[in-house]
């Protein structure tokens, strides 16, 4: 620590607010992959959504205050020699540190895209379009086949139609669902 008491005050400040931060950080890190970073445990009495839509994370929390004190305390050591206006380097610190927690909410936005739900479901399938598989026999006197794309995957369902027979290989669109999940469809 007595390297730390020759320094500037201003540089010695960042270096006592990066040296916990840096620390504390590393921790929530190695917490974070033994999967024991359930919440951080501090839950403001207030509701710090600013954008007025439901987010998952609050804007107040002790990651993102160490989130904020790493990019302000590291940016403040880094350019302490190349910019020499004090304001100046506080400011340009402040920025960075806004920037890291900007950019942690970024990262966790994506990373709850993973999370989407993708089952099938059979309601899906309405108003689609599909490719007869198995031809359809007219006026719901049988069964056919279907081959429909739903969020990305192709499936085989069971179809009728109220109209004339429909061909293998013949373009239609779902129009209602049946109960015992059975798609009535249209041709196209």
């Amino acid at each position: 620590m007595e390297l730390l008491e020759n320094l500037e005050p201003l540089l010695r400040t960042f270096w006592y607010i990066a040296l916990p931060t840096s620390v504390i950080f590393i921790v929530q890190v190695i917490m974070t992959f033994l999967g024991a970073d359930g919440a951080d445990g501090i839950h403001p009495d207030f509701d710090s959504n600013l954008d007025g839509a439901d987010a998952p994370f609050q804007l107040f929390s002790l990651r993102n205050l160490i989130n904020f004190l790493l990019g302000f305390s590291w940016t403040g050591i880094s350019f302490y020699n190349i910019i020499p206006n004090g304001p100046l380097l506080i400011f340009v610190s402040l920025v960075v540190g806004a920037f890291f927690v900007y950019m942690f909410f970024l990262i966790i936005r994506q990373i709850q895209k993973l999370a989407e739900d993708n089952s099938f479901k059979v309601a899906n399938t309405l108003n689609k379009t599909a490719e007869v598989y198995l031809a359809i026999p007219g006026n719901k006197n049988g069964k056919g086949k279907i081959m429909i794309s739903v969020k990305g995957s192709y499936h085989e369902l069971d179809a009728m139609t109220e109209q004339d027979k429909i061909a293998s290989g013949a373009v239609v669109k779902v129009v209602r669902i049946e109960s015992d999940n059975i798609l009535i469809v249209e041709k196209i």
